[in-house]
């Protein structure tokens, strides 16, 4: 084979987690119940439009979550003893063929890193602003008369096409628009076959159903999809234009390109908020419910458990696993083949913490509105007339208290996603050769003193991180909205 696939433990659960929400979304839509509040959700603009945007980000956090090592150049194989001398390379032309062991490089790349090889690849000697041709920094260099000058010296790769730099404020203004033409095209012709599409379905003229997008007759809010999609691809068109031929968000110390390193961070992330607060709701949930229900003795002794948890600071939990754990990592190096496998280990175990110890807000919450709802009349009568009580638990409290359930674990997934910067800037997050919005925060943190300031890493973080977290939170209050039967009842 050309390549090795390379299973690293979170991409097993993201694929795993992907799989149990498309069983979720068949069984919902197999219920009036669960699609009506669905529907609700589909009726809102907003709402799809940050729907838009979350599965912008989840396509890039999939892409990079397929891993592989490639072949090394040539074919090369290991030959057998006594042809070479043991573990030697030698090409397939020497060995005639041979059923040899294929050779393959010790570096993991994603399918993310295929799909924008020149932004990994080209990498520059230090800084550079966005879009420029020049370096950040002055450098001692001699000219063709033998004199030597401090100058800003050209880059390797951000607009080597261009020969003077008269020309590169033109050059950059046709690229971009040459880019937003694209992708102006493009998502028309998609809005053009999704109505035409529609269309059929709902066996009108294709007049007629634009019109209904346009006035937001339908039960979808198609309207925002469309234009939402559209922009996404406008811009996505107009960056994979300029990106071809600038750094077009910059480079950082090292000379990486920053947009590579931004779209590397989305999947951790994705990873630390999701999987986190799914390894949280169970304990928030399971045991908030069961006190609250239960009480007397029962609620005491999960009371003494969250209250006693609580008292001890969470950082220093993270940060003496995070010791243990590379004190076993460092002491048994052999059970992890590559560098990827070192740092994923740190991420999932960062994410295990992180989520036995987070769960005591969520628990709180359940807690005093199931002691509320478990008072209401209708649970009473339920229980007066013998109905068990676990079914009271799944039909009368669980749906009432869903909508806490849905807001908080959202607002604790964006907590997580900025927790993660701080917890990188104290050394304790993930691992410092793995990509990330923290830990490109921490590098940019040191240059902000420095005159003049190099802002464009911080700002791509914050960016990065704003539009995630912002396009989270308004879906998850459209979904709440949609799950609270208060709110539908009114």
């Amino acid at each position: 084979m050309p390549f090795q696939p390379v299973w690293l433990l979170t991409d097993l659960l993201i694929y795993l987690l992907i799989a149990a929400f498309f069983l979720a979304l068949v069984y919902a839509l197999k219920r009036e119940h669960l699609r009506a509040p669905l529907r609700q959700v589909r009726k809102k603009p907003m709402a799809m439009a940050a729907l838009m945007v979350l599965l912008g980000y989840l396509a890039i956090g999939l892409s990079d979550s397929f891993h592989f090592r490639s072949l090394r150049g040539g074919g090369e194989r290991t030959a057998p003893v006594g042809r070479g001398g043991e573990g030697s390379i030698v090409t397939d032309d020497e060995t005639g063929g041979s059923s040899g062991d294929l050779i393959y490089s010790p570096e993991v790349l994603s399918l993310l890193d295929l799909l924008v090889g020149p932004l990994r690849t080209n990498v520059e000697k230090s800084y550079s602003a966005p879009l420029a041709i020049h370096a950040f920094a002055k450098e001692t260099m001699e000219d063709d008369h033998g004199q030597k000058n401090r100058i800003f010296p050209r880059l390797l790769y951000g607009g080597n096409q261009i020969k003077s730099a008269e020309d590169h404020a033109s050059d950059v203004y046709y690229t971009g628009v040459c880019g937003i033409v694209q992708g102006l095209i493009t998502g028309f012709l998609l809005s053009v076959i999704g109505i035409f599409v529609m269309s059929r379905v709902h066996h009108d003229s294709m007049s007629n159903t634009m019109l209904g997008v346009l006035r937001g007759r339908y039960d979808t809010a198609w309207g925002s999809i469309f234009l939402t999609g559209s922009l996404i691809l406008v811009v996505g068109w107009m960056m994979v234009s300029l990106s071809s031929r600038y750094h077009i968000l910059g480079t950082d110390k090292v000379g990486q390109d920053v947009l590579y390193l931004s779209l590397k961070s989305v999947r951790t992330g994705l990873v630390i908020g999701t999987l986190t607060t799914l390894i949280m709701l169970p304990f928030a949930v399971f045991l908030g419910i069961l006190a609250g229900y239960c009480k007397g003795k029962i609620d005491e002794a999960i009371q003494f458990l969250y209250t006693t948890l609580s008292s001890v600071p969470g950082v220093l939990l993270v940060a003496a696993a995070i010791l243990m754990l590379e004190m076993y990592m460092d002491t048994h190096a052999d059970a992890f083949v590559t560098s990827a496998e070192r740092a994923d280990a740190r991420l999932f175990f960062l994410c295990l913490i992180l989520g036995t110890t987070g769960w005591i807000g969520l628990c709180r919450l359940l807690r005093g509105e199931t002691l509320k709802l478990s008072e209401l009349e209708y649970v009473q009568a339920a229980v007066a007339l013998g109905v068990g009580h676990g079914k009271i638990l799944l039909r009368h409290i669980l749906p009432n208290v869903m909508h806490i359930i849905l807001i908080s674990a959202v607002l604790d997934f964006s907590g997580l996603v900025l927790a993660e910067a701080v917890l990188s800037y104290v050394g304790i997050g993930v691992d410092p050769a793995m990509i990330s919005w923290g830990n490109m925060i921490n590098s940019a943190r040191l240059e902000m003193a420095r005159e003049p300031i190099v802002w464009w890493p911080l700002v791509a973080a914050f960016v990065s991180m704003f539009g995630l977290v912002l396009s989270a939170n308004i879906v998850s209050d459209a979904v709440r909205d949609g799950f609270d039967p208060r709110l539908r009842s009114r």
